[in-house]
């Protein structure tokens, strides 16, 4: 398994995440939530292991674009759906290690521990 991470090319942190690889030479492959959205059993295995809590985005555009009363009383349910949905709702950069772990936004020291670079 390589390295594969996930989100929206105009996404700031997702830039950052891209730039940072570039700068080491690592190589990865990119998939665009946008346009590529995002399948239940990927979105069910990442909630598995990160928490539905930790990958929705409560503070971005599409979120604050949701009409209130699909923002209110969200669970674990509400939350999957929203987020196969509206994929855009994803935190991002998710990122799938070769390792088989998962991260959830950039970290640039927990990346370098891994990477070793």
């Amino acid at each position: 398994m390589s390295l594969l991470l996930y989100g929206i090319p105009n996404c700031d942190t997702v830039r950052k995440a891209r730039a940072w690889l570039r700068e080491r030479g690592v190589e990865y492959a990119f998939h665009d939530l946008r346009k590529e959205g995002l399948d239940r059993s990927l979105l069910a295995r990442w909630e598995a292991i990160v928490g539905w809590e930790r990958l929705l985005n409560r503070r971005g555009t599409t979120w604050r674009r949701l009409p209130p009363e699909r923002r209110e009383g969200v669970d674990r349910e509400h939350a999957l759906a929203l987020l196969e949905e509206h994929p855009t709702l994803v935190k991002r950069p998710v990122t799938e290690w070769p390792d088989g772990t998962v991260t959830v936004g950039f970290d640039a020291d927990d990346w370098t521990a891994r990477i070793g670079r």
